[in-house]
């Protein structure tokens, strides 16, 4: 995959994960929930190779990352754990309808290509 991968998420859910590793201070869940968690506008996400951009936050150090269609949906999820700011996280991305199949195919082909490194 070369370039990047820009798209509007409609839902996105991020979590401490795994839960052997630090806790998260109150003020870092607060920007978490208030700027992304409980945010109801579309969320940009920015995809460039092996770093992963939700709003102001960078997520890195990829783990277990999942693409897949929900049956009788139009929709696709991407789901994985990551890094940021010193932190582990479990990411839960969801795009509705627009241009969904589209962007699956180029964040498999990503998502393959990172994979085999």
């Amino acid at each position: 995959m070369t370039g990047e991968i820009k798209f509007l998420a409609d839902k996105i859910h991020i979590h401490k994960w795994p839960q052997d590793t630090p806790p998260w201070s109150t003020s870092i869940q607060k920007q978490i929930d208030d700027s992304i968690n409980k945010k109801l506008d579309s969320k940009q996400i920015i995809i460039n190779h092996k770093i992963i951009e939700i709003e102001n936050f960078q997520f890195h150090s990829l783990k277990k990352v999942g693409v897949s269609i929900p049956f009788f949906k139009n929709e696709f999820r991407l789901i994985f754990e990551a890094e940021f700011d010193g932190l582990f996280a479990h990411v839960h991305i969801t795009k509705k309808a627009g241009n969904f199949l589209e962007l699956f195919h180029q964040l498999m082909s990503w998502k393959n290509s990172i994979s085999s490194e």
